[in-house]
Parts: C-alpha cells; structure tokens; sequence
C-alpha cells in the first residue's frame, strides 16, 4: 500500500547568518595559518550557500564575529592553540534543549495541514543524527502536539542525509500493515552543534556546508486520499561499492566527527545510473520518464556528480539548489524541504526523492 502525504511542514532556527559571516567564524575557530585564511573565503564562496540557521542565540555569533565574550557560551574559543571547542557532553545537553523545541514547529504545521486531530497519530516516526538522549525528540512531539500516550513510537538514528528517506520506508511500512495508520514523520537536525575546531581540510569543508532544520510528513493509507494526492509508493536502496570509508559519521570527544573523501562524488557519477535504471525498471518506469528530482544536495560536488549521472539540467535541479542556497545543508530533514517544495509547485509526478549517507550509501523514494 502506499503512503499518501497529506500534510508537510519545514521549520528552521529563527538565527540566521551569511555565508560570508559563516567565513568569518570559520577564519577565527579553524584557521592556524596565514595560507589557511587566504585559503578559506574562496572555499566558502563556492558552496552556492547564500544563508544558513543555527540553533544558538545571535550573540554567540556576535561574540564569535567581534571577538567578544557576552554570551558566555561554551562555543567560544578557549584561545588555546590546541582548542577543539565544546566536548561531546556539552554539544549533546544543547541538543536536548533543543531539538525538541525545533521539531514541534513543523510538525504542528504538517498536522494542521493534515486536518487530522492529534488524537488520531497512530504511528510517531523521528529521524536524527546530530544527537541522542531517552526520553527524546519523540516525547517532545508528544507533549508538544497532544498526541495520545498510546501512540507508537520508532527513532531512526545516526543515518546521516538520507534518513528521512529510512523514515518514509518506516511509514510506508506501518500503513501497508495497518490499515488504519496514521503516521507523523519528523526529521530534526542541529549540525552546526558538532562545528569542528582547527584545521582538518575535509572537515572544514563539513563546517561550511552543514546548518540546523526540521520537517515533517503526515501520512495515511493512500485509499483514504482523493486522486493527485503524492503517495510514496515505493523505497529502494544501494550500497556503492568499495565506498565503506570514504564516508563516514563518528562520535567524537569533542563532537561527532564528519569524514568526506574526494572520491564521493566520482563514486556517485559512476554507479547512480546503473542503480537508478535498474530499481525504476523494475516498476515500468525509467529515469527520462521521472517528472521532477528531490535530490539531497549534500554538496555542491555531489549534486553536480548526480546531474551528470542521470543526465538532469537546471530545471531538474532548481528545487534543491534553491532549497541549498537557503538552507546549506540540514542532513535529514533536507529532501523533505526539496519535496515540500516541488509539491507546493505541483511539480510533475513521478518524482523521486534521492540522498546519500555514510557508506556510502544511496536511499531512493518514489512519488507517485
């Protein structure tokens, strides 16, 4: 049975900064050598990012633009040469006083939009990977949305990009099994909590290009929907091969720690089309038959490696760079911002949604 969408909603933080300010920190908390900050500006101009949110009060941003210390904020440097910023703990308790503020917003909107009464929630689906703590980000949207205490609860964590694609399968999965299901799915994501400190390359890169948002699906069994409704009507799945270390997702002392290789987007352009062609043949479909692409803008690399190997133009990938250039790049909640988008537009169905996660790994959804 398929997954009909009946309400989507899409929250960021309310503290937003320019790519430019973005450098700017980045010069001060990264850069130890003269080479490193000519380096740098360049770098962050070239993400195509032009705005991005974070789950901190301004004033850290200021403190951290005008080297001041008022917000006393454990994100401030140390001003020592060996400071790699807030310990893991630290980043995590900012988390949990977090997460759950962000995650309410938009799946209140999602539910408004549903017309559906709190009370009929049968099925509650989270997806974070930015952090962790019981009771969670589930309990907040409970309490926050006055769902009833018997609804039935899944996390799908640490899965990096692509898990609100895992968490449609999961709903897809509860109203093929129930008839009767109605399933929130909410995806919350405070990157910047994990900005790394100093100077690794490819973690520099990470800081340039990952924000803080939040969205939410409601769906129901699709026979409980008129015709036009978007249905999730099929998942899919890949692992590329010989790609187990070029990306990756680890806890660290002082944050969770991203790993991007070089290779990720060469990795994409080889084998995505391969894979695509198959798993839409197997439904009678093809990818020149696709109407409109949600894909994952992990990265301005690796959104051009997935044009180039599905052979899409500007047109096909306006949604996601328009949601990039505003957004950077949310981890989980971002291809439900890019099919939020599309179904706002009326985009032309099919469509699929696509991201890429540590792995490597593609995770494909089709919209129909």
């Amino acid at each position: 049975m398929s997954l009909a969408i009946v309400g989507m909603g899409t929250a960021v933080p309310s503290t937003e900064i320019s790519q430019e300010d973005s450098a700017g920190i980045a010069r001060r908390l990264c850069c130890r050598t003269p080479e490193q900050q000519t380096w740098l500006p360049l770098m962050y101009e070239n993400t195509g990012i032009q705005t991005r949110h974070m789950a901190v009060d301004v004033q850290v941003l200021e403190d951290l633009l005008q080297n001041t210390t008022y917000s006393h904020s454990p994100f401030l440097p140390s001003g020592r040469g060996d400071d790699r910023g807030p310990t893991t703990g630290e980043r995590l308790r900012y988390y949990a006083d977090h997460a759950g503020v962000l995650a309410v917003q938009p799946a209140s909107e999602a539910l408004t939009q549903s017309r559906l009464d709190p009370s009929e929630i049968t099925h509650l689906v989270t997806v974070s990977c930015t952090g962790m703590r019981a009771p969670g980000v589930d309990y907040d949207i409970i309490d926050g949305l006055g769902l009833a205490p018997t609804v039935q609860r899944t996390h799908v964590g640490f899965m990096g990009c692509h898990g609100a694609i895992n968490g449609l399968r999961v709903a897809q999965a509860f109203v093929d099994a129930d008839p009767d299901a109605c399933v929130l799915v909410c995806a919350v994501e405070l990157c910047v909590l994990h900005y790394f400190y100093g100077w690794e390359p490819q973690k520099v890169i990470a800081n340039a290009l990952f924000s803080d948002g939040a969205a939410a699906v409601v769906g129901v069994p699709d026979r409980m929907t008129p015709p036009g409704t978007w249905r999730v009507t099929t998942t899919g799945s890949c692992i590329i091969p010989n790609s187990r270390e070029v990306m990756s997702w680890t806890v660290g002392d002082h944050g969770f720690e991203m790993t991007l290789s070089k290779r990720v987007p060469g990795l994409i352009q080889e084998h995505l089309r391969p894979w695509m062609k198959s798993w839409l043949g197997r439904r009678g479909l093809s990818i020149e038959l696709i109407g409109s692409w949600a894909i994952h803008p992990g990265g301005p690399a690796i959104l051009d490696a997935a044009a180039e190997a599905l052979d899409l133009d500007d047109e096909q990938l306006a949604a996601a760079r328009a949601v990039f250039a505003a957004n950077g790049n949310m981890s989980s909640p971002t291809v439900l911002f890019i099919i939020d988008l599309l179904r706002s537009q009326d985009a032309p169905l099919p469509c699929v949604a696509l991201g890429f996660g540590p792995g490597l790994i593609a995770e494909a959804a089709l919209i129909q």
